[in-house]
């Protein structure tokens, strides 16, 4: 099924995985297990691009590591960043909906939307989202940034997958936007 595009082109599509980034109550994502079940290089592999706000990007260069998803193209939304400062991204502060229509047309692999609720609402409510990956783990947080923030815009999903990694418990749900018929 994660190779199946929603609207069946052969134009990338837009995913989103946001309950893999969700945070905890200090903005903290260490609580997410490290599933020895999932093949994260067979995962890498639908994708040559990624877009992100500002926020998952400096989390991915704070983590161990720090790079930001060296080996996609990734284009971070901000408003705030200077591109000149991050020259291994493309920075976009304008022109997003542009941007996106753009990668959306052109050739290659599916796009992820990498990060957390903010991007995924705001290309949800702009029709830039095909499909959404929420990860349910058995942590209580207590607290935290929220899955998507408010208020959210109502989306019609249809489930098309779902796994249970038995190792820690996380479920795995896959989701297709439902689009109104043209």
């Amino acid at each position: 099924m994660e190779g199946d595009h929603a609207d069946a082109s052969d134009h990338p599509q837009r995913r989103h995985e946001p309950g893999r980034r969700h945070r905890g109550p200090d903005g903290e994502y260490d609580w997410i297990p490290n599933e020895p079940e999932i093949d994260w290089n067979a995962f890498m592999e639908h994708f040559d691009t990624a877009l992100m706000g500002r926020r998952s990007y400096e989390a991915a260069l704070a983590a161990p590591g720090g790079g930001a998803l060296p080996e996609l193209e990734t284009f971070v939304f901000s408003t705030t960043l200077h591109a000149q400062d991050h020259p291994a991204v493309t920075v976009v502060a304008d022109r997003i909906d542009e941007t996106i229509a753009a990668l959306r047309e052109g050739p290659g692999k599916d796009i992820w939307l990498f990060g957390g609720g903010a991007v995924f609402h705001s290309r949800l409510e702009r029709g830039h989202a095909d499909r959404g990956e929420v990860g349910l783990i058995p942590v209580r947080l207590g607290g935290g940034i929220p899955l998507l923030p408010h208020p959210a815009v109502s989306v019609s999903l249809r489930l098309a997958d779902q796994h249970i990694y038995l190792t820690t418990g996380t479920v795995l749900l896959t989701y297709d936007v439902r689009r109104p018929a043209a």
